[in-house]
């Protein structure tokens, strides 16, 4: 909505109940990435995840273009509050993103009954780490072979795939994860 402000013309945007659920469920996805980027890693990039199992959440209650938006915040919001913002870091964990997105979306009209919140969280993984190998091998280190880590990758990838996925589909059984409250506030499993 347009309005006058003496001889400025001011822009005001009103924020839609799903700009707030957005808002929220991005807020969620970074906290879990700030937790996650303080834990050690045994091979370099190698994380759980767990801002993942947000976006599959997303995903199975909202639809693709809410965790769409939700995952591609919490890249941008959480790079940027870790300092890591445009750096290959971060390129790396948009293409990922980017990846893992991109197969869920295939995976939509996969039959519910055999693809549910654990297979498609564990095919996302597997996506995942194929983006950032691919990049790792096109961009920052072109020449070195980097896929005979390959097994390792995909073990870490199977294993956060699964386990994220086991978690996804406990809150997904719980009916009040991430539904607004008649407060409108937010309520969430954890």
């Amino acid at each position: 909505m347009w309005g006058k402000c003496g001889d400025m013309t001011v822009l005001t945007i009103k924020p839609t109940a799903e700009d707030h659920r957005i808002a929220y469920l991005a807020a969620l996805a970074i906290a879990l990435m700030l937790m996650e980027a303080a834990l050690p890693s045994p091979l370099p990039g190698v994380k759980p995840g767990l801002a993942n199992i947000v976006t599959l959440l997303v995903l199975k209650q909202y639809g693709l273009r809410t965790a769409f938006w939700v995952a591609g915040l919490r890249v941008v919001a959480g790079s940027i509050l870790l300092g890591s913002f445009l750096t290959p870091g971060f390129m790396l964990s948009l293409g990922g993103a980017l990846a893992s997105l991109a197969v869920l979306w295939l995976a939509r009209g996969l039959p519910e009954r055999y693809f549910g919140a654990v297979s498609l969280s564990v095919l996302a993984a597997f996506a995942h780490i194929a983006a950032q190998l691919t990049i790792v091998s096109l961009w920052l280190m072109p020449g070195v072979n980097v896929f005979y880590l390959s097994p390792a990758f995909a073990a870490a990838a199977w294993l956060f795939g699964l386990s994220n996925g086991l978690v996804a589909a406990y809150l997904l059984k719980n009916p009040g994860w991430g539904k607004q409250q008649g407060n409108g506030q937010y309520e969430s499993a954890a």
